[in-house]
């Protein structure tokens, strides 16, 4: 490819006619203030960032290897293939550490934050909540039967319960996300597999911020559950909570750790709790006995539950404090993960090339023939649900699919469904958990359960079936454009969305309606102002004035990430670098490139 050359003096716009005021114009202006000489190169417009990757086979054909060969060559298959299960197992295993680390962590700030219901009274400050509750203890399974047992309870009312599980599914998918750092050192498995995580994130924030403000005005989510909860006889079901994955895993995670997930609620509910370490495995209740007093009269005394069987895990009586372990345990859990998820990035590469990566590329990414290929993404969605449902984890099952996204199996639009379809298997945990209930009090834990349940049906009926609505995928495509070329951006973002903002929308909530609408309203409208903008200068440039057409007129770190990125390599090292250094200027990212 010739070089191309780039002048240092930023010409006029041409207003001549058929030049589409100067977009056109082979003397064009990008938004950097740099002058991109000539006309865009075809070859150039043809690359696809996000086309899947074809990987050659450079190994000798099976028909013209000998008998010995052969032999070899069928072993090692096999033994990849082993490698690559035990490494999965260890992977899942590793998100298991993972959630019993937060919860030693974080569990004690969750009960405690969960038992101010004043507080959560307000929408906002209860969606923020479920957030960073679902953050700190790294399970939406965790933090929606913490809110069902306060329903149960009849310490929160369902109405209020509703922004929680929101927000409680937005902090889920914080899992995914971590995940998809593994692939952090390789640029293009990076910005795929990043892409293909935070598709999960961009879905339920944009579901969040266009059905919360319906629930609260409208209450549909609370008037459609109450009406079904209502037509069903119900009873309590105490097979509620079997899970398929973990009678796998368990046998495994429980030598190491176990924690209560009852110490929590109990928390909650103002309840002494001395540590989150699981001590009984198995209690029974004697029965009561006949006390008489010295009047002549008795009564049955009720006696309390006597351990069976006691919990032995290595964490078991070690002296240190739940705080303590729970550090312990988060070092080895991100080590397992990192390793893990290095090894089946590995494995799947050595593993999926030529015609067997063609091949399963195909089946995962077919499309119906003709018109009904529409329908493909409705099989993906009931593929995800459930597979879902089998391991009861939507966070494990995106989890796993990340690294495929990665290495280029899975499209980002196949993710999506699947994505989609795990968010509707997941809510079954909390349908499961609340048919555990009493029967006396199972008709709100229930109904909260399918407001759950129809929030996420409620997204997607509304960002899937219609494809220019479907901007999820759009947000996370950019998002991983983004971190590729940034690869600090992407701990920022972590941080970001997970953390800071939560915590600033939480902190304005609890400061009063207000504060919260003076703030958050100017910062909404400057954001409709730039998006509005940003689709005209794509469409309809000439609608604007010469000054709005581009992004110049800003200084460069309101439109850049690369001043922030020059500092971060100075302050760093040079594997937090942006960019590869063949990459030519008119390639930087900035304003008019982000939506």
């Amino acid at each position: 490819m010739k070089k191309k050359s780039y002048s240092t003096e930023p010409p006029s716009y041409s207003l001549e006619k058929g030049k589409n005021d100067g977009l056109d114009n082979p003397g064009f202006v990008n938004d950097n203030g740099d002058m991109e000489n000539g006309q865009i190169d075809k070859k150039d417009e043809e690359i696809d960032l996000w086309e899947l990757p074809e990987l050659k086979d450079t190994s000798k054909p099976f028909k013209e290897m000998n008998g010995n060969e052969k032999v070899v060559f069928v072993l090692w298959v096999i033994l990849r293939i082993i490698l690559f299960l035990g490494f999965l197992y260890l992977f899942v295993c590793s998100l298991d550490f993972l959630s019993s680390a937060f919860r030693l962590l974080g569990g004690h700030a969750a009960g405690e934050v969960f038992r101010n219901s004043d507080i959560l009274r307000n929408p906002v400050t209860g969606l923020m909540i479920g957030v960073l509750a679902t953050v700190l203890v790294q399970s939406s399974s965790t933090s929606t039967s913490i809110v069902v047992a306060m329903v149960g309870a009849e310490l929160l009312e369902v109405a209020t319960a509703i922004p929680i599980v929101m927000g409680a599914n937005i902090g889920t998918s914080v899992t995914n996300t971590i995940v998809a750092l593994g692939q952090i050192t390789d640029k293009d498995d990076f910005r795929r597999a990043f892409a293909g995580a935070t598709v999960h994130d961009m879905f339920n924030w944009v579901s969040v911020i266009i059905l919360l403000p319906l629930e609260v005005i409208s209450g549909y989510l609370f008037r459609l559950s109450g009406a079904i909860v209502d037509s069903l006889h119900l009873e309590k079901y105490k097979e509620g909570k079997k899970d398929l994955l973990k009678a796998i895993t368990k046998p495994f995670t429980t030598k190491i750790v176990q924690v209560d997930s009852k110490a929590i609620q109990k928390i909650a509910k103002s309840e002494d709790v001395y540590s989150l370490l699981k001590l009984c495995c198995k209690s029974e209740t004697p029965d009561p006995i006949n006390k008489t007093l010295s009047n002549g009269t008795w009564y049955m005394e009720e006696l309390s539950d006597v351990c069976v069987t006691p919990c032995e895990f290595i964490f078991k009586d070690t002296g240190l404090r739940d705080s303590e372990i729970g550090v312990i345990l988060l070092i080895i859990a991100l080590v397992l993960l990192c390793v893990c998820l290095f090894a089946i990035v590995k494995l799947l590469n050595s593993l999926l090339k030529g015609n067997i990566r063609k091949i399963i590329k195909k089946i995962i990414n077919a499309e119906f023939p003709g018109k009904c290929g529409y329908f493909t993404g409705y099989l993906a969605i009931l593929v995800g649900c459930g597979l879902t449902i089998l391991v009861q984890s939507s966070s494990i099952f995106t989890s796993a699919m990340t690294p495929l996204v990665g290495v280029g199996v899975i499209s980002i639009e196949r993710m999506y469904p699947l994505t989609l379809g795990s968010n509707i298997g997941t809510t079954t945990t909390g349908i499961l958990a609340a048919l555990a209930q009493d029967a006396d009090k199972i008709r709100n834990p229930l109904q909260l359960a399918f407001c759950h349940l129809f929030f996420n049906i409620s997204g997607i009926l509304i960002l899937y079936p219609i494809p220019f609505m479907r901007v999820p995928i759009t947000l996370a495509k950019f998002l991983g454009t983004e971190t590729s070329k940034y690869r600090w951006f992407a701990i920022f973002y972590l941080f970001l969305m997970f953390f800071l903002l939560p915590l600033f929308v939480f902190g304005l909530s609890v400061a009063g309606w207000e504060v919260m609408t003076a703030v958050l309203i100017p910062i909404a409208c400057i954001i409709i102002f730039i998006f509005i903008i940003k689709v005209i200068q794509r469409k309809k440039p000439s609608l604007l004035p010469k000054v709005l057409r581009n992004w110049k007129f800003l200084p460069l770190v309101f439109r850049s990430l690369e001043p922030i990125d020059r500092v971060m390599q100075l302050c760093f090292c040079s594997c937090c670098r942006s960019k590869a250094a063949d990459e030519p200027p008119h390639q930087r990212t900035d304003m008019d490139t982000k939506i």
